[in-house]
């Protein structure tokens, strides 16, 4: 029986359902289970920072990232802060001519445009608010999504791919489907960008305060999580088509376990007819169980 069980196991590992790794196999049923509520694909990577413990469940498929690309274009921006491109007080002057039609709260607090921003407020919008606006702002001045994709490479996060702003995506369905990244790359991101010498040590703390000030997607990872419980995330989100379709139901983050490990973890749920409570609890359950099984 057990052999039977380790051989099963290994066709599951070799086809790339999972990363096999001292994970619990009644983990890997749960979050299994859960997925198919969402009734389209769902992409599931987890890590456990300290003891290298991951699970894969379509970990190697690409998924559109919507709102998620704002964490590699925050890195991508304290690069270069760091290599003295700018200054995080840097000001940046908004126009009326920089808004569109899309949620900025931004946009909400200046509806008049003809404002001087600093980059570091900007990054807040951007990363604790998902703020559009101030995505697009600092793509320009960062000189492209392009940029941001030939730096992630740079630092050996291949699959992954941010051709497209905010509002590209905005003016057609299929484009948000440009801006793609594999859920186990995004844990590798995640990974590596936590560690303390990634960016400077003021660049680093900006970002991971940021990540925790996220307000967007409270039901996601964070919802069913114990009271307190640190968690560094970022959400996205597309909106629905006629057919009923919703692309995009994502949040990406770390989440500080009991006795101080850090569980990485990136959800991502593709082409779901279901509605957003439902996309949102098979975030929160997947989150949970993986939270559960880690402080066992």
């Amino acid at each position: 029986m057990l052999k039977k069980l380790f051989i099963n196991t290994l066709l599951i590992c070799a086809f790339g359902v999972f990363t096999c790794n001292a994970q619990s196999p009644a983990l890997r049923s749960t979050i299994a289970e859960i997925a198919k509520e969402s009734k389209g694909k769902v992409g599931v990577s987890i890590l456990n920072i300290e003891t290298g413990d991951t699970l894969l469940l379509s970990g190697r498929n690409h998924f559109p990232m919507q709102s998620v690309m704002k964490y590699p274009i925050a890195i991508t921006v304290l690069h270069e802060i760091d290599k003295g491109k700018f200054g995080i007080d840097q000001l940046i002057h908004i126009n009326k001519s920089d808004y569109y039609n899309t949620y900025s709260p931004l946009k909400d607090k200046y509806p008049d445009g003809n404002v001087d921003i600093s980059i570091k407020e900007l990054l807040s919008y951007m990363v604790s608010l998902s703020d559009n606006v101030a995505c697009d702002v600092l793509l320009k001045i960062l000189g492209g999504p392009d940029k941001v994709s030939t730096y992630m490479h740079s630092i050996g996060i291949k699959n992954i791919a941010i051709i497209a702003s905010e509002y590209q995506m905005a003016q057609a369905w299929d484009v948000q489907f440009t801006n793609w990244v594999e859920p186990s790359e995004m844990i590798h991101l995640l990974n590596v960008s936590f560690k303390a010498d990634f960016l400077s040590t003021e660049s680093h703390a900006y970002l991971w305060k940021i990540l925790q000030e996220t307000s967007t997607g409270p039901k996601q990872i964070k919802g069913l999580l114990p009271a307190g419980t640190v968690v560094y995330h970022k959400t996205g989100r597309s909106g629905t088509n006629a057919q009923g379709i919703s692309a995009a139901t994502n949040d990406v983050g770390i989440i500080t376990l009991p006795n101080g490990n850090h569980l990485a973890i990136a959800v991502f749920v593709c082409n779901s007819p279901t509605d957003m409570p439902t996309r949102e609890s098979v975030i929160a359950r997947i989150a949970k169980s993986a939270y559960d099984e880690a402080i066992k």
